[in-house]
């Protein structure tokens, strides 16, 4: 059993790699199989078509984000660090998953209907985990500053696959920092934004 899933992470991550570089729509079965070995038509032991593995993979990205998020914010420690817990996390997956992030980025109009509904569903879960921790590190922050403030975060730190500037090390060092001032400051500019149109 673990080698049939061994394969299947294989033939999942030949075909980000191959979707990054090339779109999903320039890549076919032949060329993923090349890229693992094996003939195009034995991917179908695997993966029904090439839409099936788009699904997996960005499914999988999210259920794995989601996760990783909760598990963050469920850690006793004070809402700042939560905070920069949930930064850490995030640009430790997008430095390690480049492809994914560009797959991602890209990709989600090419997904069945279900699937797009699903991966949907996931992400909107994972922003609420950000809109959550980012009011209990400035509480004076309304709802829709948060949840603007967390996908501008993923913009920013979502951009790394396209850079080749530093080394691993020290873009993360710069993506966290940058990634805790904006937040810091975006939120309390639109705390105050917040409260002068209640106010």
């Amino acid at each position: 059993m673990s080698a049939t899933i061994t394969r299947r992470e294989q033939i999942l991550a030949a075909a980000a790699e191959l979707f990054a570089r090339h779109g999903f729509h320039g890549v076919g079965i032949d060329d993923i199989g090349a890229a693992v070995g094996i003939s195009g038509p034995a991917l179908y032991r695997h993966f029904r078509s090439k839409d099936a593995m788009l699904g997996e993979m960005l499914t999988s990205i999210s259920e794995v984000l989601l996760a990783g998020g909760q598990d963050r914010a469920a850690r006793a420690g004070t809402p700042e660090a939560t905070l920069a817990d949930l930064v850490r996390f995030q640009v430790d997956f997008a430095l390690d998953n480049p492809a994914l992030i560009a797959v991602q980025e890209r990709n989600l109009g090419n997904l069945a209907d279900p699937d797009r509904r699903k991966v949907r569903t996931l992400q909107r879960r994972y922003v609420e985990v950000w809109v959550d921790a980012i009011r209990s590190a400035v509480p004076a922050t309304g709802e829709p500053t948060a949840r603007a403030a967390a996908h501008a975060i993923f913009g920013l730190i979502n951009s790394t696959p396209h850079s080749r500037h530093l080394d691993r090390a020290q873009m993360a060092e710069l993506l966290r920092g940058m990634a805790l001032a904006a937040l810091t400051n975006a939120s309390v500019s639109g705390a105050r934004d917040d409260l002068t149109r209640t106010g």
